[in-house]
């Protein structure tokens, strides 16, 4: 008789736990895409991306430019100057390669540095909806694989609305 109660309590403090969750999703980069700052941080990326590649094609250029003073003067130089042309050279390459893996490394946090406060609005808007909704958790759709999500707990819409963005209509 004693282990029926302990079940019957245990399952119905199971219950009650379970009920106290209320679990919700959102698909944030969806929200983020219609955020109408995004176009500007976008923008402002690509300007920034011109910037680097600017100062990438000067470096090039000039690369360019002695690769073939070299070339022309290759035959009429001794061997030293050979030597030091082809080090100097070697330099100039290496430091293309350096620019160009440190200008997308660049590019990649000044937009990160640009969404920062996109993702905070995101989640300033987040948290009045779950707490408005009375929701404990709520799970971001993207990169995360379900096998099943109810759609009555997407919380994306209710996120959009309180944002003020405009959902497009569907095509």
């Amino acid at each position: 008789m004693k282990s029926k109660i302990i079940l019957i309590c245990i399952a119905l403090l199971s219950t009650v736990a379970i009920a106290q969750t209320k679990l919700g999703t959102i698909d944030s980069n969806y929200i983020v895409n219609l955020m109408p700052e995004t176009t500007v941080v976008l923008k402002k990326s690509q300007e920034y991306g011109a910037k680097l590649d600017t100062a990438f094609s000067i470096k090039v250029t000039a690369y360019q430019t002695k690769v073939e003073a070299f070339k022309k003067n290759e035959k009429t130089l001794g061997a030293l100057a050979k030597q030091a042309d082809y080090k100097e050279l070697t330099e100039m390459e290496a430091d293309i390669q350096k620019y160009q893996q440190n200008g997308n490394k660049l590019i990649q946090l000044k937009k990160e540095e640009l969404m920062r406060p996109l993702y905070t609005k995101l989640s300033d808007a987040i948290a009045i909806i779950a707490k408005a909704e009375g929701y404990t958790q709520i799970l971001t759709l993207t990169g995360n694989e379900f096998a099943y999500i109810d759609n009555k707990f997407d919380i994306t819409d209710l996120v959009i609305k309180n944002l003020g963005i405009q959902i497009p209509a569907a095509k």
